[in-house]
């Protein structure tokens, strides 16, 4: 009985180590400082509607990116580093192995040649909603900003389908994920100062009704 009783002892904690030490799946990784649901709708509120300009002088060096941010890691590399499921580098910084979930398509790749790194508000959107005006030095802070959700790895051909496109021109496939669109689009909007058109309002509004 005794020797009975020490082995269903023996077996039960095994199981509960099993438990304990068993990692959960990993959250999907997302870009920081997305705002609530609420504080998207009162930001987008505050956002000036004008419609869009200077289109036609914008080019893409006018946002000088990638540029190098930790040792030999680049924008690029750190965005990877950041969003992706055990990521390994090698001395250049460039992923050997790793992971990567496409919140825009729901797509999981595990080479980093098939992931695009998406600027939420494109650089040409950003030229014709204020940027125009701004100094080389703060597009460059722009195109290559960590600190909120500018920044995101996506399928290749999904960033290539959407190009320079508004929320009135393009949404993401995985509908479930237009909530967190507009509100991570909203954010970029806002902390920049940038405009709006009527008809990309219109569609956020649409998209934060799925919220």
């Amino acid at each position: 009985m005794i020797r009975t009783l020490r082995a269903a002892v023996a077996v039960a904690a095994t199981v509960i180590a099993v438990v304990v030490v068993s990692p959960a799946s990993p959250a999907h990784a997302t870009p920081p400082n997305i705002p609530s649901y609420s504080t998207a709708v009162s930001r987008l509120a505050t956002l000036t509607v004008a419609a869009e300009s200077h289109g036609s002088t914008y080019n893409r060096d006018l946002f000088p990116h990638w540029i190098t941010i930790s040792g030999t890691c680049n924008t690029r590399e750190q965005v990877l580093k950041r969003d992706g499921s055990g990521v390994v580098v090698d001395s250049s910084c460039a992923p050997t192995s790793g992971s990567w979930y496409s919140p825009y398509d729901g797509a999981t790749w595990t080479n980093a040649a098939d992931i695009d790194i998406d600027h939420m508000v494109p650089l040409a959107e950003a030229w014709a909603s204020g940027a125009w005006a701004w100094t080389t030095a703060k597009r460059q802070t722009y195109a290559n900003d960590l600190g909120g959700p500018e920044l995101w790895a996506v399928t290749d051909n999904v960033n290539q389908s959407k190009g320079d496109k508004d929320p009135a021109e393009w949404q993401p496939s995985l509908a479930s994920f237009r909530c967190t669109y507009a509100r991570a689009w909203i954010q970029v909007k806002y902390y920049y100062n940038l405009t709006v058109d009527s008809a990309e309002k219109s569609a956020l509004n649409g998209m934060l009704a799925t919220c």
